[in-house]
């Protein structure tokens, strides 16, 4: 490793001060990892830690996985560390807890930075691999460091606050954008499983309903008892209407008959008479012996 900044050395900076001071200076890299360091700066402390991710990185590859691209915005604020599809911030490294940065000349890809951590207050040494830029980028955060000191001084020192401030609502935002994503591959679960749920299984029998015809009624079979259903529209079937007295007479103005309900005093006198007349004489001709009756004129025997 060859640089550690000095603000006195570094003076021909490649990048506007409005670039990094309003907005930001955007590289791609592979991430190596981060691991917990000792010293929150050293040439040698670095060397350690870029050792270390190197071989856990072979391991790695030895299994398959590939080195992880990440995108750098680079300001006056700090480090972002973002997924280059999704830009989802996965790290973001407040520049006044950046205490050393290094590139290394024997390997020109390499380069690094150590940041405290603001949970944990752990130094991590962050490992980065770029085959053309690595130099640029080491670079670009001295020149962020300098750009950074003079406003601090031109503040009076009140800037390292509002870093601060600002730095905590960026953390909290990212808290919520994680809390966010998370609630919908939930909801996605929940409605897949609802999904699931309504799907019969194969095999399963299905009930449909019973059919009816043009008239909204169903059809009659032997079968099936006479049990009234409700309407295929969900309405409750209609009460039995029953006709008036009037209605059920006939042309004449006569109830019709009925064999089965009709009593005697039912027929007309005259019917009725002769209706009695013909049973006592069908009675007297049963009990005279020897006596044949019969119905028919032609019969000679009568």
């Amino acid at each position: 490793m060859n640089r550690a900044f000095n603000r006195k050395k570094d003076k021909s900076w490649m990048h506007t001060p409005e670039a990094l001071a309003k907005h930001y200076i955007a590289y791609n890299a592979k991430f190596l990892g981060n691991t917990e360091v000792e010293a929150p700066k050293g040439t040698e402390v670095v060397k350690d830690a870029v050792r270390k991710l190197k071989f856990q990185r072979h391991i790695k590859k030895s299994e398959g996985q590939k080195i992880p691209k990440v995108e750098l915005q680079i300001s006056i604020y700090g480090v972002k560390i973002l997924d280059p599809k999704t830009k989802d911030v996965q790290h973001n490294c407040q520049l006044h807890r950046i205490s050393f940065c290094a590139d290394d000349k024997t390997d020109k890809r390499i380069f690094t930075f150590i940041c405290k951590d603001s949970e944990s207050n752990k130094h991590l040494c962050y490992v980065f691999d770029s085959e053309k830029c690595a130099e640029e980028i080491t670079l670009t955060i001295g020149q962020a460091f300098d750009l950074a000191y003079k406003k601090f001084l031109e503040s009076g020192g009140k800037d390292v606050e509002t870093r601060k401030q600002i730095g905590g609502l960026q953390k909290r935002i990212q808290e919520l954008e994680t809390e966010n994503s998370e609630l919908k591959k939930q909801l996605q679960d929940l409605e897949e499983q609802l999904m699931i749920a309504h799907v019969p299984p194969a095999g399963s029998i299905c009930m449909k309903p019973q059919s009816t015809d043009i008239f909204d009624m169903v059809p009659f079979s032997p079968v099936t008892p006479l049990v009234p259903t409700p309407a295929s529209n969900g309405c409750p079937p209609p009460p039995p209407t029953t006709l008036p007295p009037d209605i059920r007479k006939d042309l004449f103005g006569s109830e019709p008959f009925d064999p089965f309900t009709c009593g005697a005093a039912d027929f007309p006198p005259d019917i009725q008479s002769k209706l009695d007349e013909m049973q006592e004489g069908f009675k007297m001709g049963l009990t005279l012996e020897g006596t044949v009756f019969s119905l028919d004129p032609l019969d000679s025997r009568c």
